[in-house]
Order: structure tokens, then sequence, then C-alpha cells
């Protein structure tokens, strides 16, 4: 009982329901990307989330997987923010978007001057 009361508590045993399939929107182009809008299907709300690709010069595609913590009521809404945030990020990040994240390429960080 006590397991049960803590893990309700602390997440442990939520109850699985399955997100619901959502199919892709139609790409909408911008700037030389292609931005698809693929929401996640939430507790009846619609988290904002989809991908940009692009193809790089060689013709290879290149995908950038593309999530926000925004959820809508309607998947209208939600296709229409996701389409509006993609293109700002368009905007800011460019080509930087496709690049490996450094965090992720699990080598030693860089030494930070007299921290040794």
């Amino acid at each position: 009982m006590l397991k049960k009361l803590l893990s309700g508590l602390f997440g442990g045993e939520r109850e699985k329901t399955p997100k619901a399939n959502v199919k892709a929107a139609e790409p909408v182009e911008y700037k030389g990307y292609s931005i698809v809008s693929k929401p996640d299907q939430q507790s009846g709300q619609y988290r904002v989330s989809g991908y940009i690709s692009q193809a790089n010069m060689s013709g290879e595609p290149r995908e950038h997987r593309f999530e926000r913590s925004d959820m809508l009521p309607s998947r209208e809404a939600c296709d229409a923010m996701m389409v509006t945030k993609a293109q700002r990020y368009i905007d800011e990040v460019g080509e930087a978007m496709f690049e490996p994240d450094p965090r992720q390429a699990g080598g030693d960080p860089t030494p930070v001057k007299g921290i040794q």
C-alpha cells in the first residue's frame, strides 16, 4: 500500500494510456526549409511538435525534430503555432539547427582555466 501511495505521488505507476496516433500535416515551405506539424495528442490537447527538413548540398535530406511545451485545444491552432514557431526558429538559428549538439558529443568538456 505504501508503495502504491509513493508511486502515485512521484509518478511511478501512472495510467499507461497510449498517445493517439496523429497524422502529419501537409508540409509548409519557408526559405528553402520544409516545416511539418505532427503534434502529440495528450489529454485532449495537442502539443506543438513536428520537424523541419532541408536537403544538404549533395541533395541528402536533413531533419531537425522540433518540440515545444505549448499545448493547444485544437489541431488547427496547433499546426498554425508550429509553423509560426518553426519560422522564427529558422530565422534565428538557420543551418546551425542541423549541427550535432555538443552536449551529446560524448567527449570531455573543454576545461575552464583555473579549474583542474
